[in-house]
C-alpha cells in the first residue's frame, strides 16, 4: 500500500486568535487525507486537530466551545463563510485555506 496521503493546507488566525497559537498567525500544516475511520478529514477534524497539536495556548475554550467552534468566531474556506461549504463537514482539499477571525473584543 501507498504512503499515507497528506494534505497540504494553509490556516490563519486574526483577530486576536493568533495568541492561541503562539502568536502566529499562518500556519503551513501537512495532514493526512483520511481520518482514524479512513473518511475524508473535514474542517471539523482540522478544528480538533489544532487544538490537539497546534494549540499551545491551554485556553482552548477562547476557541472551541461543547466541542465546535466558538461562537463570534468566522470561519472562511478559500475566502468564503464556511456555512456556504457545509461547514465542519466540509472535506479539506489540497491547498485549502482556511482562515479563522475573531470578532469578539473585550477585555
Amino acid at each position: 500500500m501507498a504512503a499515507e496521503e497528506i494534505i497540504p493546507v494553509v490556516v490563519e488566525f486574526t483577530g486576536g486568535l493568533e495568541m492561541l497559537f503562539a502568536d502566529q498567525r499562518k500556519h503551513t500544516l501537512a495532514v493526512p487525507a483520511k481520518d482514524e475511520e479512513g473518511k475524508p478529514v473535514t474542517v471539523g477534524w482540522l478544528v480538533n486537530y489544532l487544538c490537539e497539536k497546534v494549540m499551545k495556548d491551554s485556553r482552548k475554550e477562547m476557541f472551541v466551545l461543547d466541542g465546535h467552534v466558538r461562537p463570534g468566531i468566522l470561519v472562511l474556506i478559500n475566502d468564503a463563510d464556511w456555512e456556504l461549504e457545509g461547514e465542519a463537514s466540509y472535506a479539506l482539499q489540497p491547498k485549502d485555506n482556511i482562515l479563522f477571525v475573531s470578532t469578539l473584543h473585550g477585555g
